[in-house]
């Protein structure tokens, strides 16, 4: 999505990590930007759909309670801009989604035939 100026917005991620293991530092699967609400807390309920079918039973349920009753929750507080995290627990593994208010900021455009004036500033060190 282009931007000229910055833009309110969420930062998702999905991480794991083993609950047995106290030394296991927690891993980053997936991260996402969403530019409203809704989309933000879409990608996580399209993750715990799409995952649910191969969770134990109480993973599924954990899962399916957030669906059901936990999103409406997590909507309201993204609109009022506040982070939110929905974890659920398989076997040993922990999966944790976060979704954190952010600002993107514009960068200058990657594509295009010209470059922005100050990358002519830049002169390479040369080893003569």
């Amino acid at each position: 999505m282009p931007m000229d100026k910055p833009q309110r917005g969420f930062w998702c991620e999905c991480w794991t990590q083993d609950v047995n293991d106290a030394t296991a530092w927690p891993t980053l699967r997936a991260s996402f930007d969403a530019y409203s609400a809704p989309q933000a807390d879409r990608w996580v309920a399209v993750a715990l759909r799409t995952i649910s079918p191969a969770l134990d039973p109480d993973a599924s349920d954990e899962a399916w309670a957030w669906l059901y009753d936990g999103r409406i929750d997590t909507r309201r507080a993204l609109l009022r801009m506040e982070p939110c995290t929905v974890s659920v627990t398989y076997a040993s593994t922990r999966i944790t989604w976060t979704i954190r208010p952010v600002v993107f900021l514009p960068l200058a455009p990657r594509q295009g035939v010209e470059l922005p004036a100050c990358a002519y500033d830049f002169t390479p060190h040369t080893t003569d």
